[in-house]
């Protein structure tokens, strides 16, 4: 028994010897870290202290320090940055829905300003600009090198006052100047309107009104269709939308989902992430749902897109997402300024990150783009085939169709109308056609059964 004992205390004693061999080595080694952090700060304090005593001109120290933080925070990832107090100020305008500039969603894709998208109705949409396209030169000065925040704030101006901006985009064998007039971006979160018997919910942003504008427009839609059972489907249109506020696309994806998981968020400690579930409640009824996305649709909308995708509650036409699969908190500082930091990456409810990948669509369409030379040729040759149409009741002397009754007359040709209508959608907006194409393919099968 003695001897147990013994060998127990020993067995413990050299338990606490390895223990203590074992950790040494990495007491000394995160003591060497910290020992490296402080040289690192003691280097950057010396690079500074030079810079204000000698450089070839005055610097003012807080934009010093500010472009410091702002480099330590842009080398990170294209979507973490320092805001200044009034960019921080001019983001919480912005989530409300109201702010001042040219319209456009950017990041920054090796050392290029590129477009996520313009938003609908402002002044850079009106201009022509479009998702993908690279902006190279403000004003004639080149922003080729700058940081994100630099070339965004080279864009500011007071509103009513024009910007040229030089574009690349790709197809197009040179680049071009596009004049744009700043104006004061006033968001409509969601447009409605109804194609047929389509209810068409266009959402160009996620902020504080995109849910309370999702429900009222499609109430209104529906009422005036004279009730659910006269739609045969929604279209959600998130084609060039940039994303915006999380909490607004788990709702909006709530909005159309009975129960399952939306998105989850996954931090770098496993601790740290959420997972956000549906409520029972569908808006749409069980009616069927054509989702729209193209490379301009960015985080909120791909988070929208890849939920109802993975849950067969919507089909998904257009083209590959942006692929914006990460989420950045806004963290206060001193001084009324902020910190933008990416914190985690989202996961769609089949566990599949979008980062850098986009959401893939369940039917690819392209949307054609039409030269305005081509556009004229063919509305030259629509009037020469229009004069020379013609069919069998043009005839002089022809016979009446004695077999259909006037009621049943003016039925077909109200039918011929609608397909008229929805040829006309094709020319203007394919994708669009497409989806409410879908849709009808949907809802004629439903009710022969």
């Amino acid at each position: 028994m003695r001897k147990f004992i013994m060998a127990a205390v020993g067995g413990t004693l050299a338990g606490i010897v390895l223990t203590t061999q074992v950790a040494a080595p990495l007491l000394a080694q995160e003591a060497d870290k910290k020992v490296n952090v402080y040289e690192q700060l003691d280097l950057f304090g010396d690079i500074f202290e030079r810079i204000r005593a000698q450089y070839v001109e005055e610097v003012d120290e807080g934009d010093l320090i500010e472009a410091a933080i702002n480099g330590m925070l842009t080398s990170l990832d294209p979507h973490s940055s320092y805001l200044s107090p009034d960019d921080a100020n001019d983001m919480r305008v912005q989530t409300r829905g109201e702010f001042g500039g040219l319209g456009i969603e950017v990041t920054q894709e090796e050392g290029f300003v590129k477009v996520v998208s313009p938003i609908d109705g402002t002044p850079a949409d009106e201009a022509g600009i479009e998702a993908g396209d690279f902006i190279t030169h403000v004003d004639g000065e080149s922003i080729l090198g700058f940081a994100l925040d630099e070339a965004v704030e080279l864009m500011r101006g007071p509103v009513g006052s024009e910007i040229i901006v030089t574009i690349v985009r790709e197809g197009e064998g040179e680049p071009f100047d596009v004049s744009i007039v700043r104006d004061t971006i006033k968001l409509t979160a969601v447009r409605s309107r109804a194609e047929g018997q389509t209810v068409v919910l266009r959402v160009t942003t996620f902020n504080d009104q995109t849910t309370p504008n999702l429900e009222e427009k499609l109430a209104k839609e529906v009422e005036e269709l004279g009730g659910m059972e006269n739609v045969n489907g929604f279209v959600i249109d998130l084609r060039n939308n940039p994303g915006g506020l999380l909490t607004q696309a788990i709702r909006v994806s709530d909005a159309f989902l009975e129960k399952g998981e939306i998105v989850s968020t996954r931090g770098r400690d496993p601790a740290d992430g959420d997972r956000f579930n549906a409520t029972p409640g569908d808006l749409a009824m069980g009616k069927p749902v054509v989702v729209l996305i193209n490379g301009g649709s960015a985080s909120a909308s791909e988070i929208v897109a890849g939920a109802l995708q993975d849950h067969r509650r919507a089909i998904v036409i257009g083209t590959k997402s942006f692929g914006k699969g990460s989420v950045q908190t806004v963290m206060p500082l001193r001084s009324n300024g902020a910190m933008r930091l990416t914190t985690a990456r989202y996961y769609t409810p089949s566990g599949r990150s979008i980062q850098a990948l986009g959401v893939s669509p369940d039917i690819i369409v392209e949307q054609p783009r039409r030269a305005p030379e081509a556009e004229a040729e063919d509305e030259a040759d629509e009037e020469s085939i229009s004069n020379r149409r013609r069919s069998e009741s043009d005839l002089r002397g022809s016979l009446n169709n004695d077999s259909l009754s006037e009621d049943e007359i003016r039925q077909i040709e109200a039918d011929r109308e609608k397909a008229e209508t929805a040829a006309k959608l094709r020319e203007d907006d394919y994708q669009l056609a497409y989806a409410i194409d879908i849709l009808k393919g949907l809802s004629a099968l439903g009710s022969d059964k």
